[in-house]
């Protein structure tokens, strides 16, 4: 079974993004403060983790959708490409906080990626949860409210499937539902092979 986990060499993937990229500031100064969260990070409790990088990613990324920013209808940015841009939509928000995330530390089995509907919108939106445990009432970190809540307390969303680097979920009230495998998500498969060549690693196991 695959496991996409985050592990790199920063000094690795800066130098690759300065190549591809060139020095560009502010974008370096970005790529710097990020391996500074990082670092800064690595010890906390895994409340504080979560809290100090939902605020990084919040603060330091505007949104914009795919169309202006990669002339596409539907583009799933890497961490790196959203810290270049220094801007992005729901999804990367989403990815760069559950990559880092999972580079601090924090189990896989204990984050997922949600597909949720903004309900006086009618709206599709993505979000990034975290189970406490596996039966445990998730938290929502997302782009559009800073605060970290339960996800009974975001009226405003529904969420419908999730899933992480080993299965989609329909998202139950009693739990999670798994009705497939990641390797049928195509724009996952292209992300994570995105980030093999920018550095990361993706370990199976």
């Amino acid at each position: 079974m695959a496991e996409a986990k985050a592990s790199w060499s920063f000094d690795l993937i800066l130098r690759k993004a300065e190549k591809r990229y060139g020095r560009l500031s502010p974008a370096t100064d970005r790529l710097l403060s990020w391996g500074d969260l990082i670092e800064s990070s690595r010890h906390l409790p895994e409340m504080e983790k979560l809290k100090a990088v939902n605020r990084y990613f919040n603060r330091h990324v505007r949104f914009s959708g795919d169309i202006a920013l990669w002339k596409q209808d539907d583009y799933w940015a890497t961490p790196i490409e959203t810290l270049v841009k220094g801007a992005g939509d729901c999804e990367d928000f989403s990815l760069a906080k559950y990559f880092t995330l999972r580079q601090l530390g924090v189990p896989e089995e204990k984050l997922r990626i949600v597909y949720a509907k903004v309900l006086k919108l009618n709206q599709a939106h993505m979000v990034m949860t975290y189970y406490s445990t596996p039966t445990a009432e998730p938290l929502v970190l997302d782009n559009l409210i800073y605060s970290i809540l339960p996800a009974s307390e975001r009226q405003d969303l529904s969420l419908l499937y999730a899933f992480d680097a080993k299965g989609l979920y329909f998202v139950r009230e009693e739990g999670l539902e798994r009705f497939g495998d990641t390797e049928h998500l195509p724009y996952w498969q292209a992300l994570l092979k995105k980030m093999r060549q920018e550095g990361f690693t993706a370990k199976h196991g």
